[in-house]
């Protein structure tokens, strides 16, 4: 598969989506992006997969946590797509639900001690 269709393909699903316009707002780990879409935790961790594989995201271990964050050096085709995803941020009612249900969970209180 080609890298253009890899990003394409990266952006075809509404759930990955989701997490592009949670991110937007802050670093996340799988549970709290698990709660805030209401998707299983191998879901998550799939679409994250497919997310960092195409280069729109990153991620970090932060103690007990591995952190998910926006590509800060994504390729100038991803840059491009990021853009038209965050202009429809601005559009979409269903982004602005989605961060707010995002800024809203505690990884402390949902994942109690930090399993990643």
């Amino acid at each position: 598969m080609s890298w253009t269709m890899k990003l394409i393909k990266a952006l075809a699903d509404e759930s990955r989506v989701r997490v592009l316009w949670m991110l937007e707002e802050r670093s996340l780990c799988v549970c709290e992006m698990q709660e805030s879409l209401g998707l299983s935790q191998s879901s998550v961790s799939r679409h994250l997969q497919i997310l960092e594989e195409a280069g729109f995201i990153v991620s970090e271990r932060r103690g007990p946590w591995k952190d998910y964050n926006l590509n800060s050096k994504p390729t100038l085709l991803a840059q491009g797509l990021l853009a038209q995803i965050r202009v429809a941020a601005l559009l979409e009612p269903e982004a602005k639900r989605v961060r707010e249900m995002s800024a809203n969970v505690c990884r402390e209180e949902i994942c109690g001690g930090g399993r990643a």
